[in-house]
């Protein structure tokens, strides 16, 4: 478990894009965040108090969280001395870059001679075993998308809050870094060797109650060159019973890979449900998660009318929607 509440570091990025993971920990752990710390040079702001580390320790911070990742998630030499501070104020450090604290010379001395801890989300002395394909008791839901960054994280937290609203015990399970400093555990999957990525899901679910939901947050496509074997990896290992498709209506064509077409909504889902019954015959969608930030209200109220229309499935977009409609669907499985 990450020790909260945290600071977060957005270090000298400029660029909202750069900085989601202070985004998501922001939306969705709020009680779990005293301020912000911005270096010289960067231009984000969360709408938070802006602190020292000295100043968030008095607040109650117990982590510094490194909520900013230059391109390439590596550590920037611009941040060392700043994390080198939190450090002596008496935080532990927490991130999710590619680089490790622990590979920082300065970084780590000063940890071992003050005693503080440097937590890599990304990285796990933590070894997992093969799938086994062994059905699970207790219920799952997984979110998919047609692409990589466009809600899957959002979509699942959501939709275990409303679980929970209900009464009905429900676990968000974290797959990736943000996911993990939200939650507080949960496994980097797109860390793992490929030969357990389907074992390191079945670990993150295991065996539960009848009624018990694990919400799983999903992580990449099967669309995608570069992530599709995360994807199919963690839809085998999670064993869903329920799948939710992520989308963004706004693209054309994947993030950042524009000779690939973002795929219709129809021929992903039937490939998802081709992946999934591979280890539950029973897997089926229960609805459709739209990111509908590049549309305005009126657009993404029509377009989720006609998308609940052409696929029968409760359509929403978990930032703005009601969830009963899906809650009441996940009632009848």
């Amino acid at each position: 478990m990450l020790p909260k509440p945290y600071l977060l570091f957005l270090g000298d990025v400029t660029g909202a894009p750069n900085a989601k993971t202070a985004f998501g920990v922001r939306d969705w752990a709020a009680q779990d965040v005293v301020g912000q710390w911005c270096l010289p040079g960067g231009d984000i702001d969360l709408g938070l108090v802006e602190l020292t580390a000295r100043q968030a320790v008095r607040a109650g911070a117990r982590s510094l969280l490194i909520g900013a990742a230059p391109v390439g998630g590596a550590l920037p030499a611009t941040w060392v001395e700043g994390l080198v501070q939190a450090l002596e104020a008496g935080l532990d450090l927490v991130s999710g870059l590619h680089d490790r604290l622990g590979e920082v010379p300065k970084i780590r001395k000063a940890a071992d001679r003050l005693g503080r801890r440097l937590h890599d989300v990304r990285s796990s002395a933590r070894r997992y075993p093969v799938a086994s394909g062994r059905k699970r008791r207790g219920r799952r839901l997984l979110t998919v998308g047609t692409d990589c960054a466009l809600g899957k994280k959002y979509a699942a937290l959501a939709i275990a809050q409303a679980m929970k609203a209900r009464g009905w015990d429900a676990d968000f399970r974290a797959t990736g870094q943000t996911g993990i400093m939200i939650a507080g555990d949960g496994v980097a999957l797109d860390a793992v060797v490929a030969d357990f990525i389907a074992g390191a899901a079945e670990t993150l679910s295991p065996d539960a109650d009848e009624r018990h939901w694990d919400v799983i947050e999903g992580q990449g496509a099967l669309f995608h060159p570069a992530y599709a074997g995360v994807t199919l990896g963690l839809v085998h290992g999670s064993q869903p019973d329920a799948l939710i498709m992520c989308h963004d209506p706004s693209r054309k064509t994947l993030n950042m890979y524009r000779d690939y077409a973002t795929p219709p909504l129809n021929l992903a889902m039937d490939r998802y449900l081709e992946a999934a019954r591979l280890t539950n015959p029973a897997a089926v969608f229960v609805g459709i998660s739209l990111n509908t930030s590049g549309l305005s209200p009126k657009e993404a109220r029509v377009m989720m009318r006609e998308i609940e229309e052409a696929h029968a499935l409760p359509c929403f977009d978990p930032m703005i929607s009601d969830l009963t409609p899906l809650m009441d669907r996940l009632e009848t499985l």
